[in-house]
């Protein structure tokens, strides 16, 4: 399990990309309006300290995947992101790493000191099919970040993504889409991006098969608790030697 840091909870706009079915069904399953955006009690969880001086916030890994209930990026959260950007600063011991559907705010969003990007700092693009990916990957390779990795989870249609990939990829992860009624994910459309990666020299991750997953033409319900055991029993994640 990742150790995350979520500054704030909530969402207001839902579209194709699916980061926000993740954001709703995990605030309905506690009894919490998703569609309300709020600081949460552990705002400032990273730099929190114990009475001895040490911060209290210590991930196994080093790693934060931070903001995984809603999107750093996100508009009703521009006034505190100041703050979260100063946290930031300061715990440079920690790689951050957030996923956004909303890239074309980068510049708004970043720091006056961002520079080339923070090197405690990655950020993953989604790019649920051809439309997003063509829409929001130029934005992406554009935007000065220390490390960028491409998310396509829910994967919802054949993408070619191979205009984009480049050294300044680092990884690419494929997955299909979890919950209630939920558009297929067709096992051809993950092997074409993964002979995408390969042609690339670019690592791939298989993450997770969905819910309604079509392989060989056959249609498979796949339980949720199954779903990244199923894509990790495929075996097809690459990495370059």
């Amino acid at each position: 399990m990742f150790e995350g840091w979520n500054p704030w909870h909530g969402c207001h706009k839902i579209s194709a990309g699916c980061l926000n079915c993740y954001v709703y069904r995990r605030d309905t399953s506690v009894g919490r309006d998703a569609s309300v955006v709020r600081k949460t009690a552990s705002f400032d969880l990273p730099v929190r300290r114990r009475r001895d001086g040490r911060y209290v916030y210590q991930p196994h890994d080093g790693r934060s995947w931070t903001c995984f209930t809603s999107d750093f990026f996100l508009e009703e959260a521009d006034e505190w992101r100041p703050e979260a950007w100063q946290m930031i600063r300061e715990r440079w011991d920690l790689k951050f790493i957030f996923i956004t559907k909303r890239i074309h705010r980068f510049y708004d969003c970043i720091p006056a000191d961002w520079g080339n990007g923070y090197p405690n700092v990655s950020i993953g693009c989604t790019a649920e099919n051809q439309d997003r990916a063509d829409f929001r990957l130029p934005i992406f390779l554009e935007a000065p970040v220390a490390s960028r990795f491409i998310i396509m989870e829910p994967l919802l249609g054949p993408v070619n993504i191979r205009p984009y990939l480049s050294d300044a990829i680092d990884s690419v992860t494929v997955g299909g889409e979890s919950g209630e009624n939920v558009r297929p994910c067709r096992y051809e459309w993950v092997l074409d991006i993964r002979r995408q990666c390969i042609e690339a020299g670019i690592p791939f991750t298989f993450k997770q098969t969905g819910a309604n997953f079509v392989k060989d033409g056959k249609s498979y319900r796949i339980p949720r608790k199954l779903q990244h055991a199923q894509a990790k029993k495929a075996g097809i994640d690459f990495r370059p030697a």
